[in-house]
């Protein structure tokens, strides 16, 4: 049998290895912070340095108010020009006296009108004729309200106060009118009625 050739064998190169690429520098450079504006050392304040803080303004703020008060109160007993009003509503009664030329102070029973009323709808009822007239920082209003509750005392402030601005300037009927504050509200809580469990509410009937 003839025997076959062997080819020559050829030696394999070993393959050439990639070259690594660069290594970065490890060390990347560093992002400098924002440079931050130079702020006095404020004082910090301990809680009860905030609570006499608070506490001082608000008496400060409270004489502000009495000396307010005392101010429309002389001008009233001095007998200075002041226009006299009446305003109702519900079983509360209300003697207006709005004083001519003021500083847009408001007392009620001797009273600042905010320390008088808690809410803030409530304040704004009573200032509402004078903003609707522009007449907010130009009169001064002494107020005596007896009756009620406060709501019904409150809408019986604005019903004189509004009575007197129409003394004071008659060309303030059209806007006061349209807006209501001249009509007097004599809507009441209805009484309860014998024999039924409330004004008209009958008790609930069962056939068996």
């Amino acid at each position: 049998m003839p025997t076959k050739a062997k080819k020559p064998e050829t030696k394999k190169e070993p393959a050439k290895k990639k070259a690594a690429p660069a290594k970065k520098s490890e060390a990347k450079t560093k992002k400098a912070p924002a440079a931050t504006k130079h702020t006095a050392d404020k004082p910090v304040m301990t809680k009860t340095e905030k609570t006499e803080k608070i506490k001082v303004e608000k008496e400060a703020a409270a004489v502000e108010a009495l000396e307010a008060a005392d101010l429309v109160a002389s001008k009233v007993a001095k007998g200075g020009s002041f226009i006299p009003s009446i305003g109702r509503r519900k079983t509360s009664v209300a003697r207006i006296r709005l004083i001519k030329n003021g500083k847009g102070v408001i007392t009620v029973n001797g009273k600042l009108y905010d320390q008088y009323f808690g809410t803030y709808d409530l304040r704004d009822e009573i200032i509402s004729p004078l903003k609707v007239t522009g007449q907010e920082t130009s009169v001064d209003v002494s107020a005596r309200v007896k009756g009620g509750g406060i709501r019904g005392q409150a809408e019986a402030v604005r019903h004189g106060i509004s009575r007197a601005l129409i003394v004071l300037n008659p060309t303030f009927r059209k806007t006061l009118k349209k807006l209501g504050y001249l009509e007097r509200d004599s809507r009441k809580k209805e009484r309860k009625k014998f024999g039924l469990k409330g004004a008209r509410r009958a008790p609930q009937w069962s056939k068996r």
